[in-house]
């Protein structure tokens, strides 16, 4: 009994000593990040900066593979499938990760089970937006209308599910009131309709709005991070209007499941080490992006308090996933 016990221990601390030495000696070998966003979209621009202090200070080259479509989910699935050595990484952002599971009928992987988050890189937040003449100037203001015109709220998104809408939906159920969501393909087409009357408001991320709103062309009743922008804080806040509400669309490096804790923690030491830097943070704030550098496991309850933020959400409003 003794001896099988003795060979059980003997084991246990041979394989903890692999591990400890294969992270001692990674990485060996490229470094891989995996984008589902083109080359020149913000995600690609921070993730080929951050790739580039990585490459200097692990002493290995990080190579930036773009592999845009389906709202993320070509690269989270490449990700879920590679080997959990630390040499995959891919950005997994909040509507990837935390609410196309519930959002969509089915995709080809599980955030929770798949996935190892490493390091959080950012968060950026929506803009709710009306035009200049509009019968509202607050987001305490639309809400009032929208209770008092039962349905006849119709809010311009970039979306149907997606991160925009889901939010929105948070502020709705929130608050009690309902809203039509119009879905745009963007920005610009939104904004036509918007200043043509056929929309109450818009919601979308503030930096598509930005130039817009400082030229006086729209206006913004709040956006929806839960607490002032730093570098932008006279910015109205939607929870001004709704105590206790926020939205953040934060995005951060995530590897399959299964890599070693040790070769994580190296990882997310030279990702945090990178948004420390002058230019990297420059760099993200003209993008209308907070570097947030976390530990790997605040990151991993951010993530699964926003998945079972929206499980519950879809849940509420009834949601049929397309």
């Amino acid at each position: 009994m003794y001896r099988r016990l003795l060979l059980v221990l003997l084991t246990i601390f041979s394989l903890a000593a692999v591990g400890l030495s294969s992270a001692a000696e990674f990485p060996q070998k490229p470094i891989r990040i995996i984008v589902s966003f083109t080359p020149g979209d913000g995600p690609d621009v921070v993730a080929r900066l951050i790739g580039a202090k990585m490459s200097s200070a692990l002493g290995q080259p990080v190579v930036v593979e773009n592999k845009p479509g389906a709202s993320g989910q070509i690269a989270i699935s490449d990700l879920a499938r590679s080997p959990a050595d630390g040499y995959s990484l891919a950005v997994g952002l909040v509507t990837n990760i935390a609410l196309a599971p519930h959002a969509y009928k089915k995709i080809p992987y599980d955030p929770l089970k798949d996935l190892t988050p490493v390091a959080m890189i950012g968060a950026n937040y929506l803009a709710l937006v009306a035009a200049p003449d509009s019968k509202f100037k607050t987001t305490a203001e639309l809400i009032r209308w929208a209770k008092e015109n039962p349905g006849k709220l119709n809010v311009g998104t970039t979306s149907i599910g997606g991160f925009p809408h889901m939010s929105f939906e948070l502020l709705a159920l929130k608050e009690g009131f309902k809203f039509t969501n119009v879905a745009y393909k963007g920005n610009g087409p939104l904004t036509v309709d918007l200043l043509g009357g056929r929309l109450e408001a818009g919601f979308s991320s503030y930096t598509g709005f930005a130039s817009l709103i400082e030229s006086g062309k729209l206006t913004l009743l709040g956006i929806s991070s839960p607490e002032p922008d730093p570098s932008l804080p006279n910015l109205p806040l939607m929870r001004d209007g709704s105590p206790g509400y926020g939205s953040l669309g934060w995005f951060g490096f995530f590897a399959p499941a299964g890599v070693s804790p040790e070769i994580v923690k190296i990882l997310n030491s030279s990702i945090n080490a990178a948004m420390q830097t002058a230019d990297v943070k420059q760099s993200m704030q003209k993008l209308g992006m907070n570097p947030w550098p976390l530990s790997p496991q605040a990151f991993g309850e951010i993530v699964e308090k926003d998945f079972l933020k929206f499980k519950k959400l879809v849940s509420d409003i009834s949601y049929t996933p397309e």
